[in-house]
């Protein structure tokens, strides 16, 4: 079994052996040996919400880096805009590049933008913390904030074959933190062979080498026993809940094709790392067996310098095609398994980058006061723009929603809480420091809240 657990979290990180923050998952075992930290009695809930719960899964695609919302969901006309960008209007006030998302611009009807964005923050590791949790980062707090993906795990249970939050590409992950095992992350590879060490066909022909294998098993169990029952930390806990999950998870053909693929999927989502790990949330979300949220990474959008310049490997033209084309099979894909009205998929970065002209490397720099994100599936009211900015992108001169303010990431999480039915003023009060977490700060007092615009 070690074997096991260190070669999944070699494929899953590139790093052995497995640490706390990056273990994967845990086994529903866990909760009845009194592993976990925290219990149903200790949430309070300090104010009536209204949940839509219109979604079952999430597919979050973070687009790391910050890409700039005056290039991709919020262009305007001006100087800056390269000569073939082909802005085009499309109903409900969506204006698209054909040139940069021929994909997105055939589906804008199924599309929502919000573009009257802001963040608290303009440097990436807090814009990406604050982005993945709904929280600032605060040292004193960060090692008890969970990834919103931990939280939605714990609440919509963690039952299925295969761990309710999974994430790809995505190395600064903040995980489950106190939450523990259960809801930890998994983090595979995406490859068209899937998880290796799934079955370990070693000793003959499958089956002898699966009841070889079960009988190891059951003596490790026994053998960890006392330790199971008796964990020395919260480590030891996390391991023991990733081993039982692990074996659920093995020798099952169900489980394994999630995790595989063929070569004209590959090619029809753009053989790329956001095509790859794109496919394997289609196959999660139709398997239905116990994923509800899953992040998938796209990294390179740090464009300081020469965004446009078409001798530059990874410049924008090259990351919003890749995105287009990966985004528009995923919403093809889930629209005829029927799955897409069930799906929230969300795209946004951690926050904007400097207005109107490029700056003089001929890239943009970071911005925090406007930014923009995107929702399809899972409920939302597509064909529609939320709030403006001005001609430069630099002002948001109209919210859009009924605060009548700016939309913060606090209030896109708990649009994402609320799609999925999750309680978002909750709190936690029996954390390892004693400190009570929120889910999210602010939103029993109505501070922050969902969109409701979103739904029409």
């Amino acid at each position: 079994m070690k074997h096991l657990i260190q070669s999944r979290a070699r494929n899953c990180d590139g790093h052995a052996p497995v640490t706390r923050r990056h273990l994967l998952f845990g086994a529903a075992t866990a909760a009845s040996s009194g592993l976990l930290l925290s219990h149903a009695d200790a949430q309070v809930t300090t104010s009536p919400v209204r949940l839509r719960g219109t979604a079952r899964a999430c597919i979050f695609i973070n687009l790391n880096g910050a890409p700039s919302h005056l290039d991709t969901f919020n262009p305007q006309d001006g100087a800056w805009n390269p000569a073939d960008a082909d802005l085009r209007q499309h109903p409900g006030g969506i204006v698209l590049s054909n040139r940069f998302f021929p994909s997105l611009s055939k589906i804008t009807s199924d599309m929502l933008v919000l573009r009257s964005v802001q963040s608290w923050e303009n440097a990436h590791e807090r814009g990406q913390f604050y982005m993945q949790t709904g929280h600032t980062q605060n040292p004193a707090f960060a090692g008890e904030t969970p990834h919103i993906g931990a939280v939605i795990s714990r609440e919509k249970g963690a039952n299925g074959l295969i761990p309710p939050f999974m994430s790809f590409n995505q190395s600064n992950l903040q995980g489950a933190t106190f939450l523990g095992g259960r809801f930890q992350p998994l983090m595979p590879p995406a490859q068209r062979t899937g998880i290796s060490t799934l079955a370990h066909n070693f000793f003959g022909n499958a089956e002898q080498s699966r009841t070889r294998f079960d009988k190891r098993f059951t003596l490790l169990e026994k053998l960890d026993a006392p330790l199971r029952q008796a964990p020395v930390n919260q480590g030891m806990a996390d391991y023991a809940s990733f081993y039982a999950q692990a074996r659920r998870m093995m020798y099952n053909d169900a489980v394994e094709q999630v995790f595989q693929y063929g070569a004209t999927d590959e090619g029809r989502y753009g053989n790329t790392t956001i095509g790859r790990s794109l496919i394997i949330a289609r196959n999660a979300v139709n398997a239905n067996n116990g994923a509800v949220f899953i992040n998938c990474t796209m990294t390179g959008w740090d464009l300081h310098d020469t965004m446009f310049d078409p001798g530059r490997g990874g410049n924008f033209q090259t990351l919003a095609n890749q995105l287009d084309r990966a985004v528009g099979a995923l919403v093809e894909d889930l629209r005829a398994s029927g799955n897409l009205d069930q799906t929230l998929i969300v795209m946004m970065g951690e926050f904007g980058r400097t207005p109107g002209n490029l700056n003089s490397r001929g890239g943009r720099d970071h911005f925090k006061d406007a930014m923009c994100a995107a929702m399809i599936g899972g409920g939302v009211k597509g064909g529609r723009a939320l709030g403006k900015t001005d001609g430069t992108g630099s002002r948001i001169t109209n919210t859009g929603w009924s605060q009548d303010r700016p939309i913060y990431t606090e209030d896109i999480a708990t649009t994402i809480y609320s799609a999925l039915g999750v309680d978002y003023t909750k709190s936690i009060t029996d954390t390892p420091s004693g400190r009570r977490f929120q889910y999210i700060p602010g939103a029993e007092e109505g501070r922050y809240q969902p969109i409701e615009e979103v739904w029409g």
